[in-house]
Order: structure tokens, then C-alpha cells, then sequence
């Protein structure tokens, strides 16, 4: 693979730094790709604090836990995976929340490595996260949802030691997708707020163990931390 100049995963980090607002999406693993035919697995912990909706119609928490599995297609191409349950918890303006009970969440990506070297690394990234909760009753009416949870990100990392910083910019969108009995709708996250910053580290125990840490600042309203394994 065509190594690229130094100076552009720390170019792409700057971008979105200085000119792009935060997002709350799904968790970007970060810069740590399993080898070729090795594995990564681990347990995580997701936590959107809040995402407005278009058109007001209000704001979005969900807290999601997840096994996590991440396989190496290629030394610089890693495909990830995760199951597990996750709630949402959805505010109209004007009235109470609805906090839907945790079930079935899960997700899947694929993260590819621009750049490695001299420390260095710059990864690109999809992720996607579908949280399926129980259904509930509000004055004898069903409501059900679902929470659709996208995005596209680019960082930049560099290992320092058992520490490895690093920071990037995405492009994000949640939707949430509510049945009223059997009306559906579907009510996209504020258009406002679809690219973001975001920064994490990866702490490492040993060779093969660390822990995960990624979050936004400024306006930051979600954080991810995970333990995860290599074999």
C-alpha cells in the first residue's frame, strides 16, 4: 500500500477541530485494526446523551451494551461487528418522554487503514448501530421504535507508548423510525448537526488487552468505553 506524507492524517484531524461542530453517533473503534486473520473481541458500553430531531420534533437518548467482534480481511482492512441490547428514550416537545425498554441492538462496519507509519496511522471508517427495543403503551395507545444510528469518519492516531490518542471528523445521521399502533413514521436527526469532531484513546494493558475510550467535547453528548481482546 502507497504510504501517504505525514502531514495528512494530521491535516484531516485539524479540519474537523476548527470547522466542524460535534455529532453523536455510533462509536468509531478507533485506529486498532486486527492483523490479517486475527481477531479482536471485547465488551462495550454506548451512551447517547442527546440528539435533536428535524422539524422539532424533540431529542433522542439511547444507552446501548455490546459484545463486540472485529476480523482482519487484509492487515489494513478489518470488518467489525456487535450484538447486544440497547433502550431509547424519546422526548416530543410538549410532552413526556417515552422510554422504550431495552432489546435487541446490534450493528456492523468496516474500518480501512490509509496510513501507518512512524507511529502514525489514518483510518477510514463505516459504522452502523439498529437498536430494536420493547414496545410500550402511553394512555392505552402501542408505541414501538427503532433507532437507526450511521456514519463515515476519518482520524488520525498516534501511539505513544500504551497509549494511543486519536481524534478525527465524521458525518452522522440518527434516525428514529415510531409507530403510533400501526401509523410508521420516520424522523431524521437535525440536518444541523450531520458532521462532527471527536476524540478517543486506546489504553494499553498488555500486547493483547486494552481499553477503549471515545467521546466528543465542546458540546459532547455521547461516550463510548469498551475492553477488548486480540487473538
Amino acid at each position: 500500500m502507497k504510504k501517504w506524507p505525514i502531514v495528512i492524517p494530521v491535516f484531516l484531524a485539524a479540519l474537523g477541530c476548527v470547522f466542524l461542530r460535534p455529532a453523536q453517533v455510533a462509536p468509531c473503534y478507533g485506529p486498532h485494526l486486527p492483523q490479517k486473520g486475527g481477531w479482536h473481541c471485547g465488551a462495550g458500553t454506548y451512551v447517547v446523551f442527546d440528539r435533536d430531531l428535524e422539524d422539532h420534533f424533540g431529542a433522542l437518548r439511547s444507552g446501548q451494551n455490546f459484545f463486540l467482534l472485529s476480523y482482519g480481511i487484509f492487515d489494513w482492512l478489518s470488518l467489525d461487528l456487535k450484538g447486544g441490547a440497547g433502550n431509547i428514550k424519546q422526548h416530543p416537545v410538549g410532552a413526556d418522554e417515552i422510554d422504550y425498554p431495552s432489546s435487541f441492538a446490534g450493528g456492523y462496519g468496516l474500518r480501512a487503514r490509509l496510513y501507518d507509519h512512524y507511529g502514525w496511522s489514518c483510518v477510514l471508517g463505516f459504522q452502523h448501530i439498529s437498536v430494536h427495543p420493547r414496545g410500550v403503551y402511553v394512555e392505552g395507545v402501542r408505541h414501538r421504535a427503532i433507532l437507526d444510528d450511521w456514519q463515515v469518519s476519518c482520524l488520525s492516531g498516534y501511539r505513544l507508548g500504551r497509549f494511543g490518542p486519536y481524534a478525527g471528523a465524521r458525518w452522522s445521521r440518527m434516525d428514529y423510525i415510531h409507530w403510533q399502533e400501526d401509523a410508521r413514521k420516520r424522523r431524521m436527526s437535525d440536518l444541523n448537526d450531520f458532521a462532527g469532531f471527536f476524540t478517543g484513546c486506546d489504553i494499553f494493558l498488555c500486547d493483547k488487552a486494552w481499553i477503549n475510550i471515545e467521546g466528543q467535547f465542546f458540546d459532547a453528548k455521547a461516550l463510548a468505553v469498551s475492553f477488548n481482546i486480540s487473538f
